[in-house]
């Protein structure tokens, strides 16, 4: 097997570069044949994805979060639309969240992704395509989109210092979300065969069911079943919303009177009252957008998980 290692210095507001002895190491003792690039700018991860299906390379292995693992998505999307045959996907999560690794079902520590890698199992994922905002000609994700509240907790997060990265980043951010972000838009939802109106303080889009490190936003959410798993929150109140913070974190929130969990293969939505701050893969589409509008594509890429 021949491995494309690609490491983005970035990750981890830079723990993921500082780790890179550690992780070499490992891909020494564990893999035969491999190439290791330390990504130089935004970007990069889709061109060299894009380049790995024209080398012949068997794996590309993400090394970083899930914007890492996002650009590698779309480069190999890219490829594969170009009738080219992509390699498999590989992830080392070096990242502040790393919630698409959590929800593929990959190892959380270095040794046991890379043991993963060589031995080599995988399962072969759904992948999601958004478009709106900066990316009206469409952007590929493999965990999730996130509308509203959990948008605005990621980037309040980002803004935290280093070390106040993870599950404690994401609380403190959470919580001062709640006081930032408190009225709801009014947005008109339309999914499958179904069109409503509501103010929806939520609307998470998931192929995965992890977002923001500990909120298991679709628990029962399957990532090759051809469908989207949507957490929708309505219009609650402060203490509310606290309180379905701590159902969401333990995944107890079906059956809350102000949530609604369908299953759909396509949602579009448009802001009637406010703007939509959408993030996929917490990667930004847009702060205050007026429409977006998403569909999944079944089964496109093979993600080496653990046994």
């Amino acid at each position: 097997m021949k491995y494309l290692v690609i490491l983005n210095p970035s990750a981890a507001k830079g723990a993921a570069l500082k780790n890179k002895p550690k992780i070499e190491k490992l891909l020494e003792k564990y893999l035969s044949d491999y190439s290791l690039i330390v990504s130089a700018r935004p970007g990069d991860p889709t061109i060299l994805a894009r380049e790995a299906a024209e080398k012949d390379y068997d794996v590309v292995v993400a090394v970083g979060g899930d914007g890492t693992s996002n650009e590698i998505i779309n480069g190999l999307m890219a490829s594969k639309l170009e009738g080219k045959k992509i390699p498999k996907l590989a992830v080392i999560p070096a990242g502040r969240g790393n919630d698409f690794a959590a929800s593929m079902g990959i190892p959380a520590e270095f040794e046991d992704a890379v043991k993963a890698i060589a031995a080599g199992k995988t399962r072969t994922i759904d992948v999601g395509q958004v478009f709106g905002g900066n990316y009206p000609q469409g952007k590929y994700f493999g965990n999730g989109i996130g509308i509203g509240f959990d948008t605005i907790v990621g980037f309040e997060a980002a803004k935290l210092p280093g070390f106040l990265s993870g599950i404690p980043g994401y609380l403190i951010a959470a919580i001062k979300t709640i006081f930032l972000y408190f009225k709801a838009p009014t947005l008109r939802v339309k999914i499958d065969n179904d069109t409503f109106e509501k103010q929806c303080l939520i609307i998470s889009v998931m192929n995965g069911w992890r977002m923001g490190t500990s909120f298991k936003m679709t628990p029962l959410s399957k990532p090759d079943d051809g469908l989207f798993s949507l957490m929708i929150v309505e219009q609650v109140s402060r203490i509310g919303a606290i309180k379905l913070m701590g159902k969401i974190m333990t995944g107890k929130q079906e059956g809350h009177p102000s949530v609604k969990m369908p299953l759909t293969g396509s949602i579009e939505i448009t802001a009637l009252k406010g703007s939509l701050p959408v993030h996929a893969d917490g990667e930004t589409i847009c702060e205050k957008g007026d429409s977006l509008n998403a569909k999944i594509f079944t089964k496109q890429i093979d993600l080496i998980v653990g046994g």
